[in-house]
């Protein structure tokens, strides 16, 4: 549905343009923003945060995992020693209700695990989803600045998909991309490299 209202929108701009019904020129412009979001600089500061902060957290959880395996090591060890004969009741005793008291901790750490990692994922997730609002923010604001500045009527993203899978832009002239235009404003603010 979005891709008719799409096509339609665009063939009925493209007919006003070419049956003289608006006099003015109209100036059609084209920005890879797939290009322009992985050039800017702020991309790749946001991925390498993102980075350390999976790299941090999945650190965490395999030391937690580790901690679990251990833990049920020393379970195996008692469940091993507690089949050997000749072990007297009160050890035996001993025996059972430590196992028991690891078997109650490995699961609440079992279950304690799997929230963590659920939890981690959502707040991962959901920071790389902020991060990337920003970075768009960022770059739709400096694209409008240029769109102004320059005088374009539309501007088509040629990086862009129509809901069937085919580029919304199936051709266009390289003069009317100013992709470079925007990468280069984005960055005119980034740290100098070290």
């Amino acid at each position: 549905m979005k891709s008719l209202i799409r096509t339609t929108l665009v063939v009925t701009l493209l007919m006003f343009a070419g049956t003289g019904i608006a006099h003015a020129q109209i100036k059609f412009g084209t920005v890879d923003m797939n290009r322009v979001f992985s050039e800017y600089y702020k991309t790749k500061d946001a991925q390498a945060k993102y980075a350390d902060a999976e790299k941090a957290a999945n650190d965490d959880l395999n030391s937690r995992v580790d901690v679990l395996k251990k833990s049920m090591q020393a379970i195996s060890q008692l469940n091993s020693d507690l089949q050997k004969s000749g072990l007297a009741a009160d050890t035996k005793d001993a025996m059972t209700k430590d196992r028991e008291t690891k078997v109650a901790a490995a699961r609440a750490l079992d279950r304690e695990i799997t929230d963590f990692r659920s939890t981690k994922q959502k707040t991962l997730q959901d920071q790389f989803l902020r991060m990337r609002k920003d970075i768009v923010d960022d770059i739709m604001k400096t694209v409008n600045e240029l769109v102004k500045a320059k005088g374009y009527d539309i501007v088509f993203d040629k990086s862009g998909l129509s809901a069937g899978a085919v580029p919304v832009v199936l051709f266009s002239r390289d003069d009317l991309d100013f992709s470079q235009d925007v990468i280069t404003s984005l960055n005119k603010t980034a740290p100098a490299a070290k």
